[in-house]
Formats: structure tokens, C-alpha cells, sequence
């Protein structure tokens, strides 16, 4: 009996975009916030809850960015961006740098990293990364960072996003 051929391609989704949102929602994360300087010195930042560890050796990490989002030209082309993971009392920052508002940045705490990355002041922990590679796939560019620095803050709580909310951690 022949096994039978592989597909070469996926099948169409047999659901809608808001069931798929709604599914992803199911999935627990911690929340981020991906900061960066353009050229000119801006200073660049959003909320991205797409943050995954991809080794070890060498420290790799990576997250995902809409690409129609309007932060995509400085963070595609820069040389270097931090991932900021928030606290628990951060919630209002992940909900500023989520919306598309002018002066985020006014009255934000933060120290300059060595690349000029910012760093959020109380974040649970930060990454400095070197931009190594992108990826698009579907309406999102994948991010891979070499990550350079790395600071956590000891006993920290973090902040959680799960279905459209935001919650902190109660041990099991």
C-alpha cells in the first residue's frame, strides 16, 4: 500500500478572524514593551505581547510586529532595540504604548541603554538587542535579537495578558 502524498500547502481556515483572535486570546503571555531610537534620536515604543526565548547559545530572542504598523520603518532598519518585560504595576504603560497616542513618552522613566535603546525604569526585566534578522510571514515581520544585555529585577511580579485582559501571577 502507497503512503499517501503530503500536502504541499495548507487548507483553507474554516473559521473567522475573530474566532481566531479569540482563540489566541486563550493563550496566556507576559506583556512587553519593544523600545528603540531612530536615526534622528526619536524615541520609539510599543506594547507587544509576541516575546518568545529562541536559544540559549547563542541568547537569542524574538517578537512580531504588524507590518502596516507605523514604528516598523525605524525598527526594521535600526541596528539595535530593547524588549522591556513589564511588572504587574505597569499596567498603565503597556495600555500607553498600545494605543496610538502622541507623547507617549512624556513623563515615562527611563535610563539610555548602551546602544541608545531605552530602558523602562521598574521593568521585571530588560533585553538590549542587536536587530540579527527578520522574518515576514503573513501580515507580521518576525524579529530575531542577539541579545547583548540582560537585567531582571529579583521578585518582581509580572504583568499577564489573557483574554483581552490583564492580570498578575497567584501561585498555584
Amino acid at each position: 500500500m502507497t503512503p499517501p502524498k503530503p500536502l504541499r500547502q495548507a487548507s483553507r481556515p474554516d473559521f473567522s478572524p475573530n474566532e481566531f483572535r479569540a482563540s489566541l486570546a486563550m493563550f496566556a503571555t507576559g506583556v512587553t514593551i519593544v523600545t528603540a531610537r531612530t536615526v534622528e534620536g526619536e524615541l520609539v515604543g510599543l506594547t507587544a505581547n509576541s516575546f518568545n526565548s529562541v536559544s540559549l547559545a547563542p541568547p537569542l530572542v524574538l517578537w512580531s510586529l504588524a507590518q502596516a504598523a507605523g514604528s516598523m520603518p525605524a525598527l526594521s532598519t535600526g541596528s539595535h532595540y530593547a524588549i522591556n518585560i513589564l511588572a504587574a504595576d505597569q499596567k498603565e504603560l503597556a495600555e500607553r504604548f498600545a494605543a496610538k497616542r502622541e507623547g507617549r513618552w512624556t513623563g515615562v522613566a527611563w535610563t539610555e541603554g548602551v546602544s541608545g535603546s531605552p530602558l523602562l525604569t521598574g521593568a521585571a526585566a530588560t533585553f538590549e538587542c542587536f536587530n540579527r534578522s527578520r522574518y515576514e510571514e503573513g501580515d507580521h515581520v518576525i524579529f530575531v535579537g542577539e541579545v547583548e544585555r540582560c537585567a531582571h529585577r529579583a521578585g518582581a511580579a509580572p504583568l499577564l495578558f489573557h483574554g483581552g485582559r490583564f492580570y498578575t501571577e497567584h501561585p498555584l
